[in-house]
């Protein structure tokens, strides 16, 4: 058994977007690492998922945009925040000089999960 390092592999995808990682994939739970680099949602592009999504930022830094109400999050390293299912977001904004780490847990809902 080899572990893994959240820090390592830092580089963009290969077509230079957003690198997206499976981290474990079982029984109605993903855990993906995604890393950013100055990355953004395009513009008029929201994201409406079908399932709850808990995000760490683990380096780097980054904004979230809601829509309904209109509200921005900025989130630094060691911030989270949970995202019910179909609260429609976008990432506003990651921080261009360093890489943004991020945690992203998918779920379905839960007993104990704040607005889930």
């Amino acid at each position: 058994m080899q572990p893994g390092n959240i820090l390592s592999h830092l580089e963009p995808a290969d077509d230079g977007g957003e690198r997206f990682e499976p981290l474990v994939d079982c029984d109605g739970l993903l855990l993906e690492r995604i890393v950013s680099h100055g990355h953004a949602t395009p513009a008029g592009e929201w994201y409406d998922q079908e399932r709850h999504e808990w995000v760490v930022v683990v380096q780097g830094r980054a904004r979230l945009r809601f829509e309904a109400p209109d509200e921005t999050v900025p989130l630094e390293a060691g911030q989270f925040l949970l995202i019910p299912a179909h609260r429609r977001h976008r990432v506003e904004w990651t921080d261009p000089r360093t890489p943004t780490i991020w945690l992203a847990l998918h779920f379905d809902g839960c007993r104990n999960a704040p607005g889930a």
